[in-house]
């Protein structure tokens, strides 16, 4: 018989209805009293903590974060730039990613398929300030064979929730 905190053999961890209650309020708003959630889900506040702790001692919780208003931290321009590199091999694309990973206006990079390797989410304050970026530090990384940079105009649905 496994643990409660073991990961199953599909790489799942075992949740069950409570936790799922627990991961889905938390989603909404990570700032919930261990009460507040404990009374939503009809389960008194010690058993609701051991959960929540279970939850991120396993990993299912990965962290807590504030979500801010782009606009309103002068970051008002957001860009998806695809990257295809010149060798696909295993070192172009390490370097690749060191690199990608040190730039704080790279919000997001994920490794895709089709006509590029990469795309990149990545927040600027302005058009200068993007083309700064583009220009003097992603474009500078050795390996990168094309780019296409797309901008957004609107943002019609934005969530972290998956649940």
């Amino acid at each position: 018989m496994r643990n409660k905190t073991e990961q199953g053999l599909d790489g799942h961890f075992p949740l069950d209805h409570k936790d799922w209650e627990i991961l889905k309020l938390l989603e909404v708003n990570a700032k919930w009293t261990v009460r507040q959630i404990a009374a939503q889900i009809n389960l008194s506040p010690t058993p609701t903590h051991e959960r929540i702790k279970r939850l991120e001692k396993s990993g299912v919780i990965k962290r807590y974060v504030t979500v801010l208003d782009k606009k309103k931290v002068h970051k008002g321009i957001m860009v998806l730039c695809m990257v295809t590199l010149s060798k696909h091999n295993k070192k172009s694309g390490s370097e690749f990613i060191e690199n990608v990973l040190k730039y704080r206006e790279v919000v997001e990079c994920y490794n895709i398929s089709g006509d590029f390797d990469f795309m990149l989410k990545i927040l600027a304050e302005s058009m200068d300030g993007y083309h700064d970026f583009f220009v003097n530090q992603l474009t500078e990384i050795d390996g990168i064979a094309q780019t296409k940079s797309i901008f957004v105009m609107d943002i019609i649905k934005e969530t972290h929730e998956v649940l």
